[in-house]
């Protein structure tokens, strides 16, 4: 039998086809570990503030303290300044 053009072409084709795949599939398992990653952290969080919950009130004051002084250095006109010594 004579191999035709488009026999030649069939196998390129399916080589393309398995490239994309495998990049598809590459990015997936990529995505799966950062997920993994990220569902890791809040377990890690949760077993914390449950066994620790003053460290939930530490990170509120912190979240805060933070916002407080973002908005002094860029300038936030609503922000009055506020004096807090019950640390």
């Amino acid at each position: 039998m004579v191999d035709s053009p488009s026999s030649h072409e069939l196998p390129r084709s399916s080589n393309d086809d398995l490239s994309e795949l495998n990049k598809d599939l590459e990015r997936m398992i990529e995505d799966a570990e950062n997920m993994s990653v990220q569902l890791t952290w809040m377990a890690y969080d949760m077993v914390v503030l449950r066994t620790t919950p003053e460290l939930g009130d530490a990170m509120k004051k912190l979240e805060e303290a933070y916002h407080r002084c973002r908005d002094a250095l860029c300038g936030d006109p609503d922000q009055k300044p506020e004096m807090d010594n019950s640390s």
